[in-house]
C-alpha cells in the first residue's frame, strides 16, 4: 500500500467536514472531479469504502471515521513538529546542539468537561502561558458521557482530554493518560432545610455515569431522581433555589452559592478520579508535556 500524502488526507478531512465533494472542493479551491479522483485513489490504497455517496452528499462509512481520526492525528503531527523544529532554533539551539530553552509556541487544543474546564483549567493554562506565551489554547467543553473527552483526543480533535477515568471508564489502549485528583462527592441542599434528604433528588446525566452508580444503589434514603438537568450548574441552580438535593463533586462544587450546604458523606462517600488522556505521539511533545506539569501543579522548565 503506498502512504497517503498530506494533501490526500486534508482531501478526506474536507469532505468529511463540508459532507460533500462539491463543498469541499470549493473550500479547498479544487475542482469536483479532482477530489472525487482523490478520494477514489485513497480508497484503492487503503482498501475500503470511507464515504456513502448519495444525492445528500457524501457521509463517512464506519472505516471512514477511523480514516480521518487518524487523518487529523497525523496532520496535528506534522503541525506539531513544524513548531518544536522551528521553537528550538528560535531558542538558540545550533547544529552542535546547547542553545537555549526551546521556544514553544501555536495552538494547543484541549477537551475538557465542565466543571474541569471553570475549575482545573485557568490556573494551569495562566501558568502555562506565563512561562510559554507563545502558546494559544484552545478549550472546548465536552459532556463527559459516551467517548467523551477520550472520544476527542482519539478522532483528532483534541491534544489532550481531561477525563474521568479509572476501572469503570479505563484509558482506551490507544491513549496514555495519568491522574491528576480524586474527588469526592458530597449532599447538597438547600441552606438551613430541617429534612434535607426527604427533598426530591436532582441530577443530570453526566453524573449518572460516573462511579458513584454502585454506592447510589446501596442507599436506601436516596431515591430515584425525579429531575435530570443538562449539567451540574443546572443542578446546583435548581437545589440553591430550594427545589431538591443532590449528590455532587467536588469540582462542581467550588464556588458554590451561601444559598446552599455542602454535608460530607463520609468515610465511604463515593469518588471520582479525574486525570489526563493524549496520544503517545502528543504525549511526548513538549507542549503537551508542560501542560500536564501544571495540571498536576507546576514544575520544572520544560
Amino acid at each position: 500500500m503506498t502512504d497517503l500524502a498530506p494533501h490526500e488526507l486534508r482531501i478526506l478531512l474536507a469532505v468529511g467536514s463540508e459532507g460533500g465533494f462539491t463543498a469541499a472542493a470549493a473550500r479547498l479551491g479544487m475542482t469536483q472531479s479532482a477530489v472525487s479522483h482523490s478520494v477514489r485513489m485513497s480508497e484503492r490504497r487503503l482498501g475500503a469504502v470511507l464515504f456513502e455517496r448519495g444525492r445528500r452528499g457524501a457521509a463517512p462509512t464506519a472505516a471512514g471515521e477511523v480514516a480521518l481520526g487518524h487523518a487529523r492525528r497525523v496532520l496535528r503531527l506534522l503541525e506539531v513538529m513544524g513548531a518544536e523544529v522551528r521553537g528550538v532554533g528560535a531558542g538558540g539551539g545550533g547544529a552542535g546542539g546547547g542553545g537555549g530553552d526551546p521556544v514553544l509556541a501555536g495552538p494547543l487544543r484541549i477537551a475538557a468537561f465542565r466543571s474541569a474546564a471553570l475549575r482545573l483549567l485557568p490556573p494551569a493554562l495562566e501558568r502555562l502561558t506565563t512561562r510559554h506565551p507563545g502558546i494559544a489554547p484552545e478549550v472546548r467543553i465536552v459532556r463527559e458521557v459516551g467517548r467523551g473527552t477520550a472520544g476527542e483526543v482519539l478522532d483528532g480533535r483534541a491534544d489532550l482530554g481531561i477525563a474521568t477515568i479509572g476501572t469503570t471508564s479505563p484509558v482506551p489502549p490507544e491513549l496514555i493518560g495519568g491522574l491528576l485528583l480524586e474527588e469526592g462527592y458530597a449532599l447538597v441542599h438547600p441552606a438551613g432545610h430541617p429534612a434535607p434528604r426527604s427533598l426530591p433528588l436532582v441530577d443530570w446525566a453526566e453524573n449518572c455515569t460516573s462511579y458513584t452508580r454502585d454506592w447510589w444503589a446501596a442507599q436506601e434514603w436516596l431515591p430515584a431522581a425525579t429531575v435530570e438537568a443538562e449539567d451540574d450548574g443546572a443542578v446546583l441552580s435548581m437545589v440553591s433555589s430550594g427545589f431538591g438535593m443532590a449528590v455532587m463533586p467536588e469540582l462542581s462544587l467550588i464556588g458554590a452559592p451561601p444559598s446552599v450546604e455542602i454535608t460530607d458523606l463520609g468515610a465511604d462517600r463515593p469518588t471520582r478520579a479525574v486525570g489526563y488522556v493524549t496520544t503517545p505521539e502528543l504525549g511526548r511533545s513538549l507542549a503537551v508535556r508542560a501542560l500536564i506539569r501544571e495540571l498536576r501543579g507546576g514544575g520544572a522548565r520544560v
